[in-house]
């Protein structure tokens, strides 16, 4: 433990650092950092206004009220908008880091480099987007009358971790294609666009082959959904977020056994 203590302050001084540098190099172009956020913005603007046209014509959507699908939405943007602030861009970054022969640069540093390689940059402009999600989860429940406990909001913040690991960990392993493909930059923003998907309740889309590939393949519903259960109270027993819990931990594994079996296998750039 004593080891261990030393080296965790090691890593988060070296992310302090990248979160300045980011900042520093956000600065330098004020105006696209700006109209970032307000592009951003705009689609969650037309995401909610979606729903009120759809709920212009109906009074609920699989069982799920109109306020109750506007907190999943909160729930997925602030989601999609923490997960694209931390790691998105890195990781769509790897088949750079290849074909360039930078990876090997980063290889040869006395740190991690999957650490290195995640969290390079930080995007500091999704905070706000972020909010904006958070914000609306607020004004939703608000109009539910529902009041979480704090034990509801600590299972809140449980489950979008978890949520946040399940996407990092399918999306590194997407990444490591870039070890057999000169580029993979499509395969990992096609899997970031599939968050489009998690806007709606799982109990939308009819039982079968569909719903089952988006929850436990590609679990875009059950992690933008479980969270807004936990808060809407409408969770009837624990286990969608236990498997939350464990899907989280399976895919990291399984990123971790096949980024390893990638770096077995590399060519570095300079042989």
């Amino acid at each position: 433990m004593r080891h261990r203590l030393p080296s965790l302050s090691r890593y988060a001084g070296i992310y302090g650092a990248l979160i300045r540098y980011s900042l520093i190099h956000e600065m330098q172009f004020k105006v696209n950092f700006l109209l970032w956020i307000v592009v951003e913005a705009l689609w969650f603007g037309l995401q909610l206004a979606f729903m009120t046209v759809l709920y212009g014509h109906t009074d609920q959507i699989a069982g799920w009220s109109r306020w109750e699908v506007v907190l999943l939405v909160g729930c997925n943007q602030f989601i999609q908008q923490l997960f694209h602030m931390l790691f998105v861009t890195n990781l769509s970054n790897l088949s750079e880091l290849i074909r360039k022969g930078t990876l090997d640069l980063l290889l040869l540093q006395p740190v991690n480099t999957r650490f290195l390689i995640s969290v390079k940059k930080f995007e500091i402009g999704n905070i706000a987007n972020a909010l904006m999600g958070l914000a609306v989860v607020f004004y939703a429940l608000a109009q539910l009358g529902r009041a979480p406990s704090p034990a509801q909001w600590v299972g809140f913040i449980v489950v979008c971790l978890a949520g946040l690991s399940v996407h990092y960990s399918l999306m590194f392993l997407l990444a490591c294609v870039s070890f057999w493909t000169v580029r993979a930059q499509g395969i990992v923003w096609g899997y970031y666009n599939l968050f489009n998907i998690a806007r709606l309740p799982a109990e939308a889309f009819p039982k079968g082959a569909y719903r089952a590939v988006f929850t436990w393949v590609l679990p875009m519903l059950l992690v933008s959904n479980v969270p807004a259960k936990l808060l809407a109270q409408r969770l009837a027993s624990p286990w969608e977020w236990a498997a939350l819990l464990l899907m989280a931990a399976a895919c990291f594994i399984a990123s971790e056994w096949v980024w390893r079996f990638s770096l077995r296998h590399y060519t570095s750039a300079s042989a």
